[in-house]
């Protein structure tokens, strides 16, 4: 009888084993199918769409412009037209009853962007102490090494100006950061941040406590984890003061109490721009103010906003100096250091109870957007995709889960009913159609801050790309207009030329109070660090004929649809061309 029990317990072992065998089999059998399919997938969405599937458009529509009042409420429209008033004003419609090429369209490129957008870099993690002996502060580094300082982030002492470069970050880039905008120290942390100030932090660390290595450069040491690597960069400030851009601001009335509104000042016999720029950028102001022979340093304040200038010639003399009639005007310019009075971010200490998507075409300025509603509320935005470029430079919401809650509010590109719905409410930036395309394109060939070559706009991509992403640009607000649950409407336009009602408007949208000043500055560093650097003038038109008229009649439905809603239409600038 034992013999028989274990033969039989024997039996169920193997048994045991064999069906965890064939389980695991399976599983990874399943999974290969699965990324194999999922490959398949990407590579034909990748190819795009051809022209005869663009997107319809009004046939009823032959002018160039703004669609008529009268033709917007025609009461029978084409029944090619894209989006009907009737869909528009009932959300709730069955699917059978909107338009086909709806469901194919964003089918087909929700493949091709998620393809385009998914980035994705190596982070790797601060070297171990045991790694320290390695490094080295080389010779190569023209600053002088000072020592490792406890790094506080509330009461951070080099506050003058931040950068990060999670990948690419040096101690010689970081030292030559820091000396162009005239600070005397520069300290770099994490492997990857960089700070600038005129003052050493107060307590010195062990040296061995400054462990991490810099991102962009093996063997040298940038600070550690809640630690600077502190280096003074006074011998590079004279190489690098011919560098710096001082910007002159403008002629503006003096305010009556002129001590009381800027905190520091200098009264000079001789006065210049140049010595009054140096004496405000030791004091770490971005704004020097000169009224004849006297400089006061200090910032945009309720009291001095720099939004209503004065006729120029008001303020009498060179820009050298300024006799300023009477001394009641005064010259404005704007320092090489940074306002960092917002430029504190962090991630909500609680979960937001609403989740808000920041959706817009790409190319429609989004980055710049997440630039200032960061700035403005002081909390990191997040974002659909991981864009490693974005991450590296400081936007550190690109790295947390995009349904974490700990955002502002989350970056998309998506459209369709399903990634909508997801959303409880959504600001909808809106660009004009031909800035966007030639800005998305310009990313896809030359990155954030480049430009597509000659070589680009001229190759059959460029025909093939305005095809296919010039209907995604229309279909992209429509399906916000009628899937989006809560809506601002935001106009690129509007937001750049009106930046600080518009960005008032956003933040009270989110739920979120913000001083006077604060906005100021967040005005005073508008561009962030994603503008491009001017607009490179091409020596031909990037657009035909046959594009414009594409992309016109997209204009019209899209201006259609915003009216039908009760938004405002498209702004004139919009105006086919």
């Amino acid at each position: 009888m034992a013999k028989a029990f274990f033969r039989l317990q024997k039996f169920l072992r193997r048994t045991q084993f064999l069906l965890f065998f064939l389980t695991a089999a399976y599983l990874m059998a399943g999974s290969l199918l699965l990324l194999q399919r999922t490959r398949l997938v990407i590579q034909q969405g990748s190819r795009g769409t051809s022209a005869n599937q663009a997107l319809p458009v009004p046939e009823g529509v032959a002018g160039i412009g703004i669609a008529d009042p009268r033709t917007l409420q025609n009461p029978h429209p084409s029944p090619r037209l894209l989006v009907g008033m009737d869909t528009m004003q009932e959300p709730a419609l069955d699917q059978r009853h909107s338009p086909r090429w709806l469901v194919s369209r964003n089918s087909e490129l929700r493949q091709l962007r998620r393809r385009w957008f998914h980035r994705f870099i190596s982070d790797q993690e601060p070297m171990q102490t045991a790694g320290f002996k390695a490094m080295k502060h080389t010779a190569e580094h023209q600053g002088t090494y000072v020592g490792c300082f406890s790094d506080d982030s509330r009461e951070r002492t080099l506050k003058g100006a931040v950068f990060y470069d999670l990948r690419k970050m040096t101690v010689s880039h970081c030292q030559e950061a820091c000396a162009e905008r005239a600070y005397t120290y520069a300290g770099l942390a994490y492997g990857a941040e960089c700070y600038c100030g005129n003052a050493l932090p107060a307590t010195a660390s062990k040296p061995e406590e400054c462990n991490s290595e810099c991102k962009g450069e093996k063997g040298s040491v940038c600070g550690g984890v809640n630690r600077l690597s502190v280096y003074r960069v006074e011998e590079l400030r004279a190489g690098a003061r011919r560098r710096r851009n001082v910007i002159y601001r403008g002629c503006f009335r003096a305010p009556e109490n002129l001590t009381d509104t800027f905190p520091a000042s200098l009264i000079q016999p001789n006065l210049t721009v140049e010595m009054c720029s140096e004496f405000c950028s030791k004091k770490e102001f971005p704004l020097a103010v000169i009224r004849g022979r006297e400089c006061y340093c200090g910032f945009p304040t309720g009291r001095f906003s720099l939004h209503d200038g004065a006729d120029g010639q008001l303020c009498s003399g060179t820009r050298n100096a300024s006799s300023a009639a009477q001394g009641k005007y005064c010259l404005v310019y704007q320092t090489p250091v940074q306002d960092t009075r917002c430029t504190d971010r962090k991630f909500l200490t609680t979960k937001s109870k609403v989740f808000v998507a920041l959706s817009s075409f790409p190319g429609a300025g989004n980055t710049w957007a997440r630039h200032l509603i960061e700035h403005a509320t002081g909390y990191y935005t997040g974002s659909y995709y991981f864009d490693g470029a974005l991450y590296n430079k400081g936007f550190k919401g690109e790295k947390d889960h995009w349904r974490s809650r700990r955002t502002i509010c989350v970056k998309t590109h998506e459209s369709g009913k399903t990634e909508i719905e997801m959303f409880d409410s959504a600001i909808l930036l809106i660009r004009n159609p031909f800035k966007s395309l030639m800005a998305e394109f310009n990313r896809k060939y030359a990155g954030h801050l480049g430009y597509a070559t000659d070589r680009n706009w001229k190759s059959k991509e460029w025909p093939d790309f305005v095809n296919s992403y010039a209907s995604w640009w229309a279909s992209h607000v429509l399906d916000w207009l009628r899937y989006g649950k809560r809506l601002l409407v935001i106009h690129y336009e509007d937001l750049k030329q009106n930046l600080i009602p518009k960005l008032r408007e956003m933040v009270e949208f989110l739920n979120m109070t913000v001083t006077e000043d604060r906005l100021l500055c967040v005005e005073n560093n508008r561009d962030g660090n994603f503008k491009r650097s001017g607009a490179k003038q091409k020596d031909f038109e990037p657009f035909t004929q046959e594009m414009k008229d594409l992309i016109n009649r997209y204009i019209l439905t899209v201006d259609e649809a915003l009216r039908g809603r009760n938004f405002t239409g498209l702004p004139r600038e919009y105006v086919p061309r």
